[in-house]
């Protein structure tokens, strides 16, 4: 039986149960950014903040030894202008690592035309490349789909991190999927180090507004 004295201890217990930022991230580790892109858009998006990506890279690399980051998107390749390009070609010019596919366009039963854009197959397969390379995961999303891959990558003996949020409303990430992970970081904790500002330099990130959703499908008729 646990006992507990005092409110210092106390307040350090409910710490350690929040797993919150500032305790579990070690400089010696070679760690792994895979950053699910149109969750990661939505989740802000919910909060009312825009993400800084160069921020977000410094912050990380700051934490450990940053092997690689990771970013996952679909892009419509027949339109004349995605408005999502401008922000690819940015990070691939700044410290990312690039996974893109077309989407797929399809009718369903009742006729209508849906485009699909999930990345969830590209993102598991390089966690599973990458985990012999690396100490720590940092997955960006709550997608509860990511749950059982997060259990395999942790009986290879890494750590993983999870990057999403419970203060919107619905939560956007999945219950089990935080349960699984090692450590949680709600994206609030991040929002003072990683918010975009609203006038940046001239070769920051470009604008971006628009997203397919990596779960599902968008209708388009």
């Amino acid at each position: 039986m646990l006992l507990y004295f005092g409110n210092q201890e106390l307040n350090r217990k409910i710490i350690l149960e929040r797993k919150v930022f500032k305790m579990i991230f070690y400089p010696q580790e070679r760690m792994g950014l895979f950053i699910d892109g149109s969750n990661l858009y939505a989740a802000a998006r919910a909060l009312n903040f825009d993400i800084d990506y160069k921020r977000l890279l410094e912050v990380f690399a700051n934490k450990g030894h940053l092997i690689r980051a990771f970013y996952y998107t679909a892009l419509v390749e027949d339109q004349e202008y995605s408005p999502i390009r401008p922000l690819v070609d940015w990070l691939d010019y700044n410290g990312y690592t690039m996974v893109t596919k077309p989407t797929k366009e399809f009718t369903d039963a009742q006729g209508r035309r849906k485009i699909k854009g999930n990345m969830d197959i590209e993102l598991a397969i390089d966690v599973m490349e990458m985990a012999e390379h690396l100490d720590h995961v940092v997955i960006f999303s709550g997608d509860g789909d990511f749950r059982r891959l997060v259990d395999a990558i942790q009986r290879k003996g890494v750590r993983v991190t999870i990057v999403s949020t419970t203060k919107s409303n619905p939560p956007m990430v999945a219950d089990e999927l935080r349960r699984q992970a090692d450590n949680f970081i709600d994206l609030t904790e991040l929002e003072d180090t990683v918010t975009r500002p609203s006038n940046g330099p001239a070769d920051h990130q470009p604008d971006y507004d628009e997203y397919i959703d990596d779960d599902d499908v968008e209708y388009v008729d």
